[in-house]
């Protein structure tokens, strides 16, 4: 593998950093999405207990919504809309306070998503210069009338590696930008579900 850069010459490094950091995200991402990160199952039911429980008149219903808030992104949404009923105030409030918490929820989602967009985006641009500097290379290898072997094959390296490398990096990053953006969005209709279970139990 080592072998295999060094004939890549030097434009294959941006590639090799841009790859890691692909790379990173994607694991970050794939991690972050799971559904019991972000929307457990159990969650809503937990929360809509709590409201009939009667222990959000306690003094200890901050302690106990904020707790629902730190156990996954949904339990913002649904303990904003616990803390409004609290308050004593009503429909369109918590709405709003769920909506607040749901846009914050969205960012959670969609953090990193366009830099792992900008990977695929500019990977197959880096391996393109690649190409290009390895044609200058091989162009370089003409001088007059004699050909410079080794620096035409070494240009012809560098152009090919540099091209390889960067669809390399690009389709697996697009592929997994289109995957977890997918992911997102699901997890955006579990959490608008979910809260929209809660609502109805509280505005009844």
């Amino acid at each position: 593998m080592y072998d295999i850069l060094i004939a890549a010459g030097w434009p294959v490094w941006p590639l090799l950093i841009t790859s890691i950091l692909g790379l990173a995200i994607l694991i970050e991402r794939t991690w972050f999405l799971q559904a019991q990160r972000i929307a457990p199952a159990n969650l809503v039911d937990g929360a809509i207990q709590l409201a009939s429980s009667g222990a959000l008149a306690s003094s200890s219903a901050a302690q106990t919504t904020q707790a629902l808030a730190n156990a996954a992104p949904l339990g913002q949404i649904l303990a904003a809309a616990l803390i409004e009923k609290a308050n004593g105030s009503s429909q369109e409030k918590m709405i709003e306070a769920m909506q607040e918490a749901a846009e914050e929820v969205s960012l959670l989602l969609d953090r990193y998503m366009g830099a792992l967009a900008t990977i695929a985006t500019i990977a197959p641009l880096l391996g393109l210069f690649g190409t290009v500097v390895g044609m200058i290379e091989i162009f370089g290898s003409q001088q007059g009338a004699s050909t410079n072997p080794q620096q035409l094959a070494h240009g012809i390296s560098i152009a090919l590696y540099n091209t390889a490398f960067g669809l390399l990096i690009a389709i697996p990053a697009y592929t997994g930008w289109r995957v977890l953006k997918a992911i997102a969005e699901k997890r955006q209709r579990e959490c608008e579900v979910a809260a929209k279970k809660l609502l109805s139990h509280l505005t009844k």
